[in-house]
């Protein structure tokens, strides 16, 4: 059973259409990337998806529960992590979620369950106005995880960490997916999404206009080819060439130059997914 189904799925304010006619399934376990610039809709998809804004026409269903209709019950079975880190700063970190895990009606144990998986456990006394940014993204993950959801949804969830805590929160994606979690991701960092994602939509000006695993779209979409370092001339000094893998007689320089032992390395290239995005979508993520 899809984890998240949505069919000719629109929203307009105002008369101008976010939304347009957007049409996709997720499945459960997949960690699945949303990508797209600002202002391509991709906000208002999500806004759709956890019950917070109807959708114009179209339908949208997540673990089961029509979107619309159903609001209240899929809030029970859903995550959320919104990109503003918004915790209660006074309080320690075992208290935020306390305060949360009561309203979801969860036991007192499921605080210190999620702490220890998000590794904060040995902190849940400090208070969150002390964390660093990376520890108040993980106390923020935590608490979207008291109630055990069926799907998460992370939005910009490494933005604005440092490398290793980048790291920690790209590891933590990826073990959730493992679990069986549902991981609805947006991200405008291309290399994440290629990393993470067993698939991921590119959202443009409302339109969905490319859905595939990341490597798929980048054999697809790009231009295979390889920089190939050759033996120097008279001169000895060597010579860097751009070879097309796909133009026969660039296939045939490079199978001479290696049969005669001119080959110093071979340094394949592929397209990148913000390559592909860009070719698709006649514009960048900015």
């Amino acid at each position: 059973m899809s984890m998240i189904e949505t069919c000719e799925l629109r929203r307009s304010f105002n008369g101008r259409v976010a939304v347009d006619g957007i049409s996709f399934a997720v499945e459960r376990g997949e960690v699945f990337g949303f990508l797209g610039p600002n202002g391509a809709g991709k906000t208002t998809t999500i806004r759709i998806l956890t019950g917070q804004l109807l959708p114009s026409s179209g339908s949208a269903r997540v673990a089961a529960f029509d979107c619309a209709r159903e609001a209240q019950m899929l809030k029970s079975c859903i995550g959320v992590v919104f990109e503003q880190q918004n915790l209660y700063e006074r309080m320690t970190g075992r208290e935020n979620l306390a305060f949360f895990a009561s309203l979801f009606g969860m036991p007192p144990r499921r605080v210190d369950e999620v702490l220890a998986q998000v590794d904060l456990l040995d902190r849940a006394k400090d208070k969150a106005k002390v964390y660093s940014n990376g520890m108040r993204q993980r106390l923020v993950i935590a608490r979207a995880l008291l109630n055990h959801p069926q799907v998460l949804f992370l939005d910009e969830p490494t933005r604005g960490l440092d490398p290793v805590a980048a790291l920690e929160i790209r590891q933590m994606v990826t073990d959730l997916g493992r679990s069986g979690t549902t991981v609805f991701l947006t991200t405008h960092y291309m290399e994440e999404a290629d990393q993470l994602c067993q698939r991921v939509a590119f959202l443009n000006e409302g339109h969905l206009v490319a859905l595939d695993t990341p490597r798929s779209l980048k054999i697809a979409h790009g231009q295979r080819q390889a920089t190939v370092l050759l033996k120097g001339g008279e001169s000895g000094e060597a010579t860097e060439v751009t070879l097309s893998l796909d133009e026969p007689a660039d296939a045939r320089r490079l199978s001479d130059a290696m049969a005669q032992g001119q080959v110093l390395t071979v340094h394949s290239e592929e397209a990148t997914l913000e390559d592909v995005f860009i070719k698709l979508a006649g514009r960048g993520l900015t």
